[in-house]
């Protein structure tokens, strides 16, 4: 919006919604919109206290009438407070300390079984790990599935079986000779 000559001032939704937000009276604010086409007619601009702007890229000098709306909705929430966010559903709660020990005790009978771990010289892999978890505060169910690899992982793999390559039905089907020098 360009300032008008005459009428209101012109300032930003948060620059002026800010302090309404918190006077005694927030209740008794009004919004007017001007139409998407034409904008506000001057005898409309006349009745209003301020003129709030909504800054915009120059090259697009005003939004729909949707956005302006959002936005200023949008702006008058934050001003009365914000918007307090309730957690839906409660965090899950964290195995406690003696599930960890035990996982971890685990892991390093799975990682010495599989050669990963040498208990002769295991240097800072396990307290590195103790770390690891106590930041991630797994839960319950994740203290079982990491059990459930540690298991898994320790288990020796059956090898597949190769299959043995087909003989040749002909000549033919050996491909091109070798040429020699």
């Amino acid at each position: 919006m360009i300032p008008r000559d005459f009428g209101p001032p012109t300032r930003t939704p948060r620059e002026h919604l800010a302090p309404l937000g918190r006077s005694p009276t927030p209740e008794h604010v009004g919004f007017l919109f001007g139409s998407e086409r034409f904008g506000m007619r001057n005898e409309d601009v006349y009745r209003c206290n301020v003129a709030l702007s909504i800054p915009a890229d120059p090259a697009f000098g005003s939004l729909n009438l949707g956005a302006a709306i959002q936005l200023i909705a949008y702006e008058w929430r934050l001003a009365l407070g914000g918007f307090p966010v309730t957690e839906s559903v409660a965090p899950p709660e964290a195995a406690d300390a003696r599930a960890v020990a035990g996982m971890l005790d685990h892991w390093e009978r799975s990682l010495v079984e599989i050669g990963f771990l040498d208990p002769a010289a295991p240097k800072k892999l396990m307290p590195r790990l103790q770390q690891l978890f106590n930041r991630a505060r797994p839960t319950v169910e994740e203290i079982h599935i990491l059990r459930g690899i540690a298991k898994t992982m320790a288990q020796p793999q059956p090898q597949p079986q190769r299959e043995a390559p087909a003989e040749p039905e002909s000549p033919d089907d050996r491909g091109p000779e070798p040429a020699s020098r």
